[in-house]
């Protein structure tokens, strides 16, 4: 795999392909990589288990350099708006010609047509034409972004890595390659499927009216006593019915899916959450089946116990994330090497290409490669 650096989705996608074994080559601007600290260690998660190398796309030999490279590409991938990869020189035309077996990736966030095809955007606009973005908030507030993972990452990175090993699997049939179109705007409604058909029938109200959007009393955010938080989700009556006997609240099945008392219910369980710290409740509710988790910091979660028994974060170079997922009975993913920064290892990362070392040398003097 070829990859096309470029903003989190692009580079998010790469590690996805990286975590399940792929050899993946980060292609990182000459510019950009001269300007690197190299006396701090690479440090950027998402870029953990790949190459990298520096190429100067402006000059013809960094050009021909990368189309050599992706002759023995099975995929390559790029986030460029539509149509700069085709006056750089390596569109999907260019690249298909030197390899017709090449799956060639597009990620952008209006997709490569249509009336937005080429105006900037970010993750806020994609979600907000998807209608994904009115769906999210709290009754009677505006509606709230959910950082850029809907667009970004889920509806862009890893839309375009399922993509990728789709037509991957495709091509391993019929030996052909083909272009993918990766569109945030279109990956953003993908994740919004069932609620597009539950409003489009009904059962879907206005934004923060619902039994998943913080409009019930039992699918909830509460705070604790040590001004810290934690969640409930008892969507089923059993569950609800658990929750309330380990609050010491009495239980009245009516009250659950009653809406009129979904205000009083939610005033009356915040109550008591606010007479406990969150250790507390995590002493009493953690690990039954009340639907219960302490909501924790990014800083927090890699050293719950849980996360721990299951090897959820790892820390390659000293950085804690998230590990590879999901997880194969017969093919384990490795644990990931660390980042490493573009031209620290031109040579070897270029030779494992098939560059000798004099060509990597006239290459280098052309300015084509850090």
């Amino acid at each position: 795999m070829v990859e096309m650096v470029g903003l989190g989705p692009g580079p998010f996608c790469g590690m996805l392909l990286a975590d399940m074994g792929a050899e993946v080559l980060r292609v990182d601007r000459v510019d950009a990589a001269r300007a690197i600290d190299r006396s701090r260690p690479a440090a950027n998660a998402m870029d953990r288990g790949k190459q990298a190398v520096a190429i100067d796309l402006k000059v013809p030999e960094g050009v021909e350099m990368l189309l050599r490279v992706i002759e023995q590409a099975d995929a390559f991938f790029e986030v460029f708006r539509p149509g700069v990869a085709e006056r750089l020189g390596i569109g999907p035309d260019d690249c298909l010609a030197r390899n017709s077996g090449l799956v060639y990736g597009r990620l952008t966030g209006w997709g490569q047509e249509g009336p937005y095809a080429n105006a900037a955007g970010h993750d806020i606009d994609y979600i907000a034409l998807a209608g994904a973005l009115e769906a999210l908030g709290r009754a009677g507030e505006k509606p709230t972004p959910p950082i850029n993972v809907l667009g970004d990452f889920a509806g862009g990175g890893m839309l375009l890595a399922f993509g990728i090993a789709c037509a991957a699997f495709e091509t391993a049939r019929t030996g052909k390659g083909q272009v993918i179109d990766a569109a945030m705007v279109d990956g953003a409604a993908l994740m919004l499927t069932p609620f597009y058909a539950a409003r489009a029938s009904g059962f879907w109200g206005e934004r923060g009216t619902n039994h998943l959007d913080t409009g019930a009393h039992f699918y909830e955010v509460y705070e604790t006593a040590d001004a810290k938080f934690v969640a409930v989700g008892t969507v089923e009556p059993k569950f609800y019915a658990e929750l309330m006997e380990r609050l010491g609240l009495e239980f009245d099945p009516d009250a659950q899916y009653d809406k009129s008392r979904w205000p009083q219910e939610k005033e009356r369980l915040a109550t008591v959450f606010r007479t406990k710290t969150r250790d507390e409740w995590c002493e009493l509710l953690e690990g039954t089946d009340a639907c219960f988790a302490p909501v924790l910091t990014p800083l927090e979660a890699p050293d719950h116990p849980h996360n721990q028994a299951r090897g959820t974060f790892l820390a390659p170079g000293g950085v804690p994330q998230p590990a590879p997922t999901p997880r194969f009975s017969r093919t384990p993913a490795a644990v990931p090497d660390p980042p490493m920064h573009p031209g620290d290892d031109t040579d070897g990362v270029l030779g494992r290409w098939g560059f000798e070392t004099d060509e990597v040398a006239r290459l280098r003097a052309a300015g084509a490669v850090l």
